[in-house]
């Protein structure tokens, strides 16, 4: 079953870039946005990562956290972070347990092969552990702006 806004959000503990462990709940009290992508250091992937590196002053201004989450190892979110100076811890979910259950897993095609990958979307969790919005099928551009916009409206 899809999550919806006002569900509350699937919890999980999982590694990210630098080697520790971020666990959902340890971040209430705060917003969170969580934005899963397809994979690290391609095109979309890359654009989306910087331009919400570019915002996080904005995103902090606000107490809002903002995590990345794909398929790709701890060594590999490593490298991507190094390449492009990113700010923001990026979940290592290599099991699929956090892609599952925001449903971002999906079936896909490209040039007519279908095939099992994330589908990029982003999920602003309120303070209290509510799903405040989705984005599903997110277009990069503009993205990161209609983010904090959505934001600001949790009056965070």
């Amino acid at each position: 079953m899809p999550l919806s806004i006002g569900d509350t959000a699937p919890l999980f503990n999982l590694p990210v870039s630098g080697g520790e462990m971020l666990n959902l709940a340890d971040l209430r009290g705060a917003p969170v946005v969580l934005f899963f992508y397809p994979k690290d250091d391609t095109s979309g992937c890359t654009k989306e990562a910087i331009s919400f590196t570019e915002a996080l002053p904005q995103f902090d201004a606000l107490g809002v956290k903002v995590v990345g989450c794909s398929k790709d190892t701890v060594a590999k979110h490593d490298k991507f972070t190094a390449k492009h100076a990113l700010g923001m811890p990026l979940l290592s979910d290599i099991e699929g347990t956090a892609c599952e259950a925001y449903g971002v897993w999906k079936e896909k095609q490209m040039y007519g092969k279908t095939y099992m990958g994330i589908e990029r979307t982003t999920v602003l969790i309120d303070a209290n552990g509510q799903i405040a919005q989705i984005w599903p099928k997110v277009k990069v551009a503009g993205h990161v702006d209609a983010v904090l916009d959505a934001a600001k409206q949790l009056g965070a």
